[in-house]
């Protein structure tokens, strides 16, 4: 199984303002709980996740404040601190490369998804990257894709005219070969500096999943979330 995961939650959470103003997205309350410890649910009892990264920036105190060491979440919780906002991928360049898979995830998307059906999908293609895929009526407000079989062809970052509903969930496998494919600059963005390299060299693939998958960065899916999301715990 997969013991490693990041969070990327270091966003300002602009589309929610003002209540971003007063406490950190990942704070944000989903069903009376915390956005955050519904994704480190996902992860605990989805995934087999033992060790989680938190890549944090803005009021980052306040997530260690509420989350600690992880201890009370049967986790082990680190945090990657950012002083400026580095971008999706910034993370990478702050820490030690892993030497073995492990799962990434945007920190305000919560999905009912199968890592372990992920992961051997993942490992049986060889893949660097994998990207959880999910279908939405409306893909012009995300990172669409364009499959050749199982491998992604071509990754397309919010485009007025998407030609599929495929979308990126935000969620994804790694191989430990992926930080030799890093961009040069220390601020980067997954979705437009690392996935289309990796499209191009053959090694980005894709998981399609239909478990539920929420978006929560507007007022709108929040609210959305709030209403439909069904817990792992139950």
């Amino acid at each position: 199984m997969l013991r490693k995961a990041v969070v990327i939650a270091g966003g300002l959470g602009e589309r929610l303002r003002p209540v971003t103003y007063e406490i950190p997205k990942p704070l944000i309350p989903i069903q009376g709980r915390p956005l955050v410890e519904h994704v480190i649910e996902i992860l605990k009892l989805r995934g087999g996740v033992e060790e989680i990264y938190m890549s944090v920036g803005y009021m980052w105190e306040r997530i260690k404040e509420h989350l600690g060491d992880g201890s009370r979440f049967g986790v082990r919780i680190e945090y990657i601190v950012e002083e400026e906002p580095l971008g999706t991928g910034g993370w990478m360049k702050l820490i030690d490369p892993f030497e073995e898979d492990f799962i990434a995830l945007n920190g305000d998307n919560l999905f009912d998804l199968d890592f372990q059906a992920m992961y051997e999908f993942h490992r049986s293609r060889d893949a660097v990257a994998t990207i959880a895929l999910t279908r939405v009526d409306d893909p012009s407000e995300y990172g669409v894709v364009v499959t050749e079989g199982d491998r992604i062809a071509r990754f397309l970052e919010k485009t007025p005219s998407p030609p599929t509903n495929t979308i990126n969930s935000g969620y994804y496998i790694f191989s430990p070969r992926v930080f030799s494919y890093l961009p040069e600059k220390r601020k980067f963005m997954l979705e437009r500096d690392l996935f289309p390299r990796l499209a191009e060299e053959g090694v980005l693939y894709g998981f399609v999943h239909e478990g539920l998958w929420f978006d929560t960065g507007t007022f709108d899916r929040w609210e959305a979330a709030i209403k439909k999301w069904r817990p792992i715990s139950g």
